[in-house]
């Protein structure tokens, strides 16, 4: 069986070819962080219209603040970053669980507790992203003069709703 990384290898010898942006600063571009779930039907750079260099994206399951905040601090303090965007999406995989069901499936899987871990599933989209935006708005290691935006974009259509502004 072929591993998918021997797949990557080979895509990324001929990525590798015609590669000419190696000269960036380690700085974004245009100073934004960007935090976005994993999910693989979404693709920020192209959603968003980034090029290699423009932003730094934070993707963990559920586009959650809270997962991201080691790194948004790290994104702002030592690279300069000053605007976040928390982008979720429909049919995300995190409305499909509670943590109680996700924890009984680890122990049933792996025999591993895992009762009282919080996977930061949601109930409702749109309230998620507005949690989201206010945990970091709250946040001590946010400044307050930062822009916080959230939005929801639609895994059907493409497009990106604005859900709220700070």
């Amino acid at each position: 069986m072929t591993l998918q990384f021997e797949q990557f290898l080979t895509a990324n010898a001929q990525f590798a070819t015609a590669f000419n942006q190696g000269g960036l600063p380690m700085p974004p571009a245009r100073h934004v962080a960007i935090v976005t779930c994993m999910d693989a039907r979404l693709h920020p750079e192209k959603v968003l219209g980034l090029a290699i260099g423009d932003a730094h994206v934070i993707r963990n399951a559920g586009g959650r603040a809270a997962d991201a905040l080691r790194s948004l601090v790290i994104s702002q303090r030592l690279l300069g970053t000053t605007e976040i965007v928390v982008l979720h999406h429909t049919d995300c995989g995190m409305l499909t669980f509670t943590n109680d069901q996700l924890a009984a499936r680890v122990h049933a899987d792996l025999g591993v507790d895992v009762a009282g871990q919080d996977f930061l599933p949601f109930a409702d989209l749109a309230q998620s992203v507005r949690d989201d935006v206010a945990l970091l708005r709250v946040s001590p290691l946010i400044p307050k003069d930062i822009p916080i935006s959230g939005a929801i974009y639609d895994v059907d259509t493409g497009q990106v709703h604005e859900v709220v502004r700070t």
